[in-house]
């Protein structure tokens, strides 16, 4: 069915950029934190925002804003492929509220290994890579088996609907900030002492996900 695979393309192409943006934001951290042994309260507090918004975003995804809750209510029996999806999310919120736990611990006494970073860092990205596999494998050949005729058309509206709002949001932003500059990956984490507010403005334009509070807890 032509809609069905509109559909599943524009989704595997939202994948996609998802998937982008957790690679190059792994590989720039790693660069970043290589450089150093230890690192500053900021820098983790910098690297734990960064995280965060990329976990909120997956909330606004098509996927779950439209996909998931045609499958629930086409196949009741999906519960178990869509729990083990939801349970990757809790391990990527888990590293999440490890990165935070040790900024917490560096306001009482001491500084932070890089490699403790890091490893939180990948822990998160392999769980949210692992998710957007799954989906593409198993989620996608789910929506094909149980979601039929009308459903489809119905999500394809949703789909329609979701992207007019979005280039009307576009818009109104280009209206306010005419020039705007597009900047490549976030700014170097900044140095010990220095300010998060500060590297977070020039990063802010780098991987825009929308910051919304977290709805899952681990």
């Amino acid at each position: 069915m032509l809609t069905a695979t509109y559909i599943l393309v524009s989704l595997s192409v939202e994948q996609a950029s998802i998937r982008m943006s957790l690679l190059a934001l792994q590989k720039y951290m790693h660069v970043q934190l290589r450089q150093q042994s230890r690192l500053s309260l900021a820098q983790v507090q910098y690297a734990g925002d960064w995280l965060s918004r990329l976990y909120q975003g997956g909330y606004w995804r098509k996927v779950e804003m439209y996909l998931v809750p045609a499958i629930r209510q086409a196949a009741p029996h999906a519960d178990g492929l869509l729990n083990e999806l939801n349970g990757l999310n809790h391990v990527a919120l888990e590293s999440i509220n490890v990165v935070q736990q040790r900024a917490g611990a560096a306001i009482d006494h001491s500084e932070l290994q890089a490699e403790q970073l890091c490893a939180a860092i990948d822990a998160f990205c392999a769980a949210l890579l692992q998710r957007l596999e799954k989906e593409e494998r198993e989620l996608f050949a789910l929506a094909r088996k149980v979601i039929v005729g009308e459903a489809w058309f119905a999500i394809a509206y949703q789909f329609l609907a979701h992207d007019a709002r979005a280039q009307e949001a576009r818009r109104g932003k280009a209206q306010v900030l005419p020039f705007v500059l597009s900047a490549p990956l976030p700014v170097a984490l900044p140095a010990a002492g220095g300010s998060v507010e500060t590297a977070a403005d020039g990063a802010a334009s780098a991987l825009p996900v929308p910051v919304q509070p977290l709805r899952a807890q681990a």
